[in-house]
């Protein structure tokens, strides 16, 4: 997977994984991937509801550790 940019939200609890992915999808182009490395468990429906309303596509979900992945593609 060639990811474009990747941000790290460790220790950020809702809503700021969002919001910075939010303000690094926006300096993106369409297609490029994000990657977001994240410590709240709950980002884990974040993403999956912030993907369905703003039409982006999250690719990919894991769980490494303590640690949350999610890459999203920008729409």
């Amino acid at each position: 997977m060639d990811i474009h940019k990747e941000i790290d939200t460790r220790g950020l609890n809702c809503p700021l994984p969002i919001l910075k992915a939010k303000k690094a999808l926006s300096d993106m182009a369409s297609g490029e991937l994000l990657k977001v490395v994240a410590t709240d468990s709950g980002s884990l429906r974040d993403f999956q509801a912030f993907a369905k309303q703003t039409g982006n596509e999250l690719v990919e979900q894991q769980t490494v550790g303590d640690e949350f992945i999610h890459v999203l593609r920008r729409r």
